[in-house]
């Protein structure tokens, strides 16, 4: 099956969640005031967001008005086009220098682990040489199942003990990735620190050393977020947005959800690109995010 045929299948949930109360609503509505009233409450229902909805309603009302737009299907078009731009450019991973260093952060439970050994394996596929350092040195299960996801992807990993500075093992692996030549590190970050200042103290402890190790070195800060948890995941990307420079979300668990849209209010309210998406629990379930794709499969008949 390819991507686009997964990515289709998993967001059958949030398609007929999504589509399904604003198909019902396009079909059998005239197109006046009431219309866009019942859209707007379809779409904070669907978990779009207040601020969303009422983003995507206002400039749907302005479409319909200036392109004098009355059939169903036409609206339907473009509200599509509408979401699409939204969601913006697609943004490749910056991974222009040797090494090149990815950040992985987000809360526990996101699937922050899981989704590091598939990029490692995806990235190791490509023809790149990828060492992954077990910066979440606060737990010991979190390291060793680290271990097990990167034997899976045929790739090296620096660990050190349980309780250990993570920002020593960093130091460590961007050692070791200088003398083996390797292509990309990927960190895994604590996925929970009791304050803000620990989080924030703690990630630019590790920047810095990843800039004084490998100084103009291109840095992905990547957020894992669960789709599954819907509104949850926006306010925990803004949180985290305020003690680190986010560069992009990785949105997880796409497959298992009827909150796949969240993807929408995440690029509109927090200016941050969804740069990958998992879509199933294989080592291989994990692509770059295409709007295009995500749109055609939201929207697709």
């Amino acid at each position: 099956m390819g991507f686009f045929e997964k990515l289709k299948a998993g967001l059958t949930k949030t398609k007929n969640s999504f589509m399904g109360g604003i198909n019902a609503l396009i079909k059998g509505s005239k197109i006046d005031d009431d219309f866009f009233d019942e859209l707007e409450e379809t779409l904070i229902l669907s978990d779009i967001g207040a601020r969303t909805a009422d983003d995507i309603v206002t400039s749907l009302r302005e479409k319909v008005k200036k392109d004098k737009i009355t059939e169903s299907e036409d609206v339907k078009q473009a509200l599509k086009d509408i979401i699409s731009e939204m969601l913006g450019e697609d943004t490749p991973l910056d991974m222009s220098t040797t090494p090149s260093v990815i950040l992985v952060i987000g809360v526990n439970g996101v699937g922050k682990t899981t989704t590091i050994g598939k990029l490692s394996y995806q990235l190791k596929n490509e023809g790149k040489k990828v060492l992954v350092a077990a910066a979440d040195t606060f737990r010991a299960a979190a390291i060793d199942q680290l271990e097990v996801w990167t034997q899976r992807a045929g790739v090296d990993i620096i660990k050190h003990s349980e309780g250990s500075d993570p920002a020593a093992v960093v130091f460590d692996a961007l050692d070791a990735a200088k003398a083996r030549e390797v292509d990309v590190v990927i960190v895994d970050t604590a996925g929970r620190l009791h304050t803000k200042k620990n989080l924030m103290n703690e990630l630019a402890k590790i920047s810095k050393i990843v800039h004084s190790k490998a100084e103009g070195c291109a840095l992905e800060v990547l957020i894992a977020l669960d789709g599954t948890t819907g509104q949850n995941a926006v306010n925990q990307a803004r949180e985290f947005n305020e003690v680190a420079d986010i560069t992009g979300i990785i949105l997880t668990k796409l497959d298992s959800t009827a909150k796949g849209g969240i993807v929408i209010p995440i690029a509109n309210e927090l200016k941050v690109p969804v740069k990958l998406v998992t879509v199933g629990e294989k080592i291989d379930d994990i692509q770059p995010f295409n709007n295009k794709d995500f749109v055609n499969a939201l929207f697709e008949d």
